[in-house]
């Protein structure tokens, strides 16, 4: 490693790629209900970071409340975000169902866990304004 650079945890490095890609992820069940305990919330988290593993990214945050959980997801260039979100639902979806069908039962019903929509938005970095200036400001050839 160049003597230039300096380890910081958020960059990571492959062969020909230095990167530092996160999103901000938001998942509701379906009908916002309230499905959420803390052990439930608890194993959703550990669901998720092996789910997460198995694509080469972390968790870098999970928290939640009864309707909704929130992730910051760190995750390199050759996964698609839709990608690991929908394995991100689809195996919490599946596990939380098999480990806690009665309690699920009692807010959910059908098949379904998660709602279909998310939200998802990058982040880290400089805000926009700041990179916008900074590629303002680079030395055009004439």
């Amino acid at each position: 490693m160049s003597p230039r650079w300096k380890p910081n945890p958020d960059i990571r490095r492959g062969r020909s790629i230095v990167y530092s890609l996160h999103a901000h992820l938001v998942f509701v069940p379906k009908y916002r209900r309230n499905v959420f305990t803390g052990e439930i919330l608890t194993r959703c988290e550990q669901i998720m970071r092996q789910v997460c593993e198995d694509f080469g990214a972390e968790i870098a945050e999970f928290n939640g409340e009864t309707d909704h959980v929130h992730l910051l997801v760190h995750y390199p260039p050759k996964v698609a975000l839709s990608n690991l979100v929908n394995s991100l639902k689809g195996v919490s979806a599946r596990r939380l169902r098999q480990e806690s069908p009665a309690h699920i039962r009692k807010y959910l019903w059908g098949d379904h866990f998660w709602s279909p929509s998310y939200f998802a938005a990058s982040c880290g970095g400089a805000p926009l304004s700041i990179i916008k200036e900074y590629i303002d400001q680079q030395k055009r050839p004439d």
